[in-house]
């Protein structure tokens, strides 16, 4: 049986043992493929002796492999991911449209959603002309210095909270164009949300930009975005934003097909 002991936590670093297991486990968040012992302490904020234990329990569960000195990812975790409805559901009904958004676009179509202060990507399409955008299908960047991260921060009713902690934290700031404090950001957002889409150019990657707009449920609400990125000489707004919002109604319709169908059918009554 797995012993429950733990050594001293540091100040923040919570107490139980899924607690630091899920904070080694989002250490390798934004783009951080292998880790090293030291890197995944230092990242996950969990004492290295504790680090090393859990990692290996990790490794028996099939949560993280061990290549060398260094851990990533394991496959039950991609295993696991694609059960997860927004995964699952989501990806599964919005590949063609976005597949076919990329067709007449020929940018790097993302499709993400809101996690605190980042945006996760859960879907892209992309050719190899677009292999510098830094997203990655189940990667992170931060919320405040992307499109689809804008958008959803302009309109989700959590955005209030995240802006408070920016407050506090401040803003990445990937490169010289991203927002600089608070409140650019939230003049930012205050436009957005009156234009119903969002533009970033260059705040992630020098000489690219991106577009995004909501993708709303039956109920309106917005619970995902989807984005264009493009080289700053071909973000064409007036173009690419009509195209941006009939695939976003588009997926909208197929996530409520989808659901439809998946409705249990409630037995036909007798006597």
């Amino acid at each position: 049986m797995t012993s429950l002991a733990v050594d001293s936590p540091e100040p923040g670093c919570p107490k139980s043992v899924l607690g630091k297991a899920q904070l080694l486990l989002g250490a390798f968040g934004a783009g951080a493929f292998r880790l090293r012992l030291t890197e995944l302490s230092h990242r996950s904020g969990v004492p290295k002796a504790s680090a090393h234990r859990l990692a290996q329990e990790l490794v028996q569960w099939g949560l993280l492999e061990r290549v060398g000195d260094q851990y990533q990812l394991g496959i039950k975790v991609f295993e696991l991911g694609q059960r997860v409805p927004v995964s699952a559901v989501l990806r599964k009904v919005s590949r063609p449209l976005l597949v076919d958004l990329f067709a007449a676009t020929r940018a790097a179509i993302h499709l993400a959603v809101l996690e605190g202060g980042h945006v996760l990507y859960v879907e892209k399409v992309a050719g190899e002309a677009n292999v510098r955008t830094h997203s990655e299908v189940g990667g992170r960047l931060p919320a405040t210095c992307t499109a689809t991260g804008k958008i959803l921060l302009a309109v989700r009713p959590e955005s209030a909270a995240v802006l408070d902690r920016l407050e506090k934290t401040g803003l990445a700031r990937p490169t010289a164009r991203s927002a600089a404090s608070p409140s650019e950001l939230k003049v930012q957002l205050a436009e957005f949300r009156k234009k119903g889409y969002s533009v970033e150019r260059e705040e992630t990657l020098v000489g690219y930009g991106s577009i995004a707009v909501p993708v709303r449920g039956s109920d309106s609400e917005v619970y995902a975005a989807i984005s264009a990125t493009l080289p700053i000489n071909r973000l064409h707004v007036a173009r690419l934003v009509p195209q941006l919002h009939a695939t976003a109604v588009g997926i909208t319709r197929a996530v409520e097909r989808h659901t439809a169908a998946a409705r249990p059918v409630a037995p036909a009554r007798t006597g």
